[in-house]
């Protein structure tokens, strides 16, 4: 296991400084790395440009999806404690809980919801609710307007309602509101001394707003909605905190469950369990599946690994086991990505002499292009797909329920609800690279950029995979 000493750590906390300074499209940006005892965090620039405050080293973020991870610990822990069984359906514990298709919720085992292998197709489904209720009125709203995109554990589809209906499986089986059991069992035992639950309690400190750049001037400017509705809380829609507490959890996840202070949150079984593979897709754009964790390969080193997407921002949280490294990361504008990729490139590469490999070595010139020609659809998303100029070409439709959905998501989406068409290239049949990007840009976490076609029947692909997720042939 390669090691970094102090002046190590004090030369990526240099590093990170210069590449985040360098970095011009992110107005704020904030990161932190804990190796083998010793810790440091980094911010730089601007936390909200509208009022000019400084992102510092104790400011706080949304957690997007990283939350996803900390909704997992919660369920294992009801697993420890006998309250739940992975393998039971979830109808057991909510009666409620149902799809359009008659019997398809039916099939669903709670296992299926924290590794993204349910088939809930709700990934754009923003119900409005506040309080005690929201997620109540989460799970009763799928059975009239969400559907099954495939057979639970046929396929892997990142699942925010999958997520969603297992905080409401907490709710039942615990009898807490889920930011309550969130803060109790997880937050105070983990050491989360900053984070929070809602907007309510964030604005009382330091917090960073995310940002979207006009794409006239690309001047950076606030988001209109800081955090989703309240009915995405298991999700990441509403749990805030700062990169130290990021840290502490990731850290008890490296010490099979241990809280950097000692206290026990999560059997050692239970996270050996979440870090195992529990579905694989088997092609590069979409890692092996733990439970909550997404495993990315980087040559021989798994990185245990959760983005979060937030309105106008985005967060990072990375566990190493075999390097005993935790990295997080915070930047409030969407592309802040990127740079969060380098850095965790670099810190593997150079400063724990991991050789990252290149994904995409060669592209296939004489690939059938036909299987995949056609309109591939999600909850109120439609992907049409033609070939032109011998390219894949790919046309997204947002095609909102309501007006209401509408409305959230042109809000987190910066006021952008369509873009231009995109042109892919063939890696090989059934995996494709956009067209214009450098083959050295999906080594790291961005060859979710990647695009691959699945189970081609009678000369047609039935999905597409994007992002890790899944839309189904029309």
């Amino acid at each position: 296991m390669a090691c970094m000493n102090d002046n190590a750590l004090r030369t990526v906390e240099a590093q990170i400084r210069e590449q985040a300074a360098t970095y011009c499209n992110v107005p704020g940006f904030v990161a932190g790395v804990y190796h083998a005892g010793e810790q440091i965090v980094v911010a730089h620039g601007t936390a909200n440009v509208a009022t000019g405050a400084p992102m510092r080293d104790d400011t706080g973020f949304l957690f997007g999806s990283v939350t996803k991870v900390l909704t997992t610990t919660l369920v294992l822990q009801q697993v420890d404690r006998g309250l739940l069984d992975l393998d039971t359906p979830v109808v057991k514990h909510l009666p409620e809980f149902a799809l359009i298709a008659p019997g398809a919720a039916g099939k669903i085992l709670i296992r299926h919801l924290i590794s993204h292998t349910n088939g809930i197709d709700a990934d754009l489904f923003f119900p409005d609710a506040k309080g005690r209720d929201a997620l109540k009125t989460y799970v009763n709203g799928l059975a009239s307007n969400c559907g099954a995109l495939f057979e639970p554990g046929e396929q892997l589809s990142y699942s925010n309602g999958g997520m969603i209906v297992a905080g409401r499986l907490l709710e039942v089986v615990t009898g807490m509101p889920f930011p309550d059991l969130l803060e109790r069992d997880v937050y105070a035992p983990v050491g989360m001394r900053e984070s929070s639950t809602s907007a309510e309690q964030a604005i009382l400190r330091s917090t960073a707003v995310g940002h979207f750049l006009d794409p006239e001037t690309m001047a950076a400017k606030p988001t209109g909605m800081f955090t989703l509705p309240d009915t995405w809380g298991p999700a990441g829609g509403t749990p805030i905190g700062t990169i130290a507490d990021l840290l502490a959890f990731g850290r008890t996840h490296l010490a099979g469950g241990v809280s950097p202070s000692g206290a026990r949150v999560l059997s050692a079984e239970s996270t050996a369990l979440m870090q195992q593979v529990s579905h694989d897709m088997a092609t590069p754009n979409v890692p092996p599946m733990g439970l909550g964790w997404v495993r990315y390969p980087f040559g021989d080193t798994t990185v245990l690994a959760m983005s979060g997407a937030s309105p106008g921002g985005v967060s990072i949280l990375c566990v190493v086991p075999e390097h005993d490294l935790v990295f997080a990361a915070f930047g409030n504008t969407p592309g802040a990505i990127m740079l969060q990729d380098q850095i965790l490139q670099r810190l593997l590469s150079e400063h724990l002499d991991v050789r990252i490999p290149t994904l995409v070595t060669e592209m296939e010139q004489d690939v059938d292009l036909t299987p995949y020609v056609g309109t591939y659809r999600s909850n109120q998303l439609r992907i049409d797909v033609s070939i032109v100029d011998g390219q894949l070409e790919e046309r997204t439709t947002y095609e909102p329920a309501d007006e209401w959905q509408k409305r959230i998501f042109t809000e987190f989406a910066g006021g952008m609800t369509s873009a231009p068409p995109q042109r892919y290239v063939p890696i090989r049949p059934g995996l494709f690279a956009p067209a214009g990007y450098p083959q050295e840009t999906f080594d790291g976490y961005l060859r979710l950029l990647l695009v691959s076609y699945h189970d081609v029947r009678d000369g047609q692909a039935r999905f597409r995979n994007g992002g890790g997720r899944l839309t189904r042939r029309a």
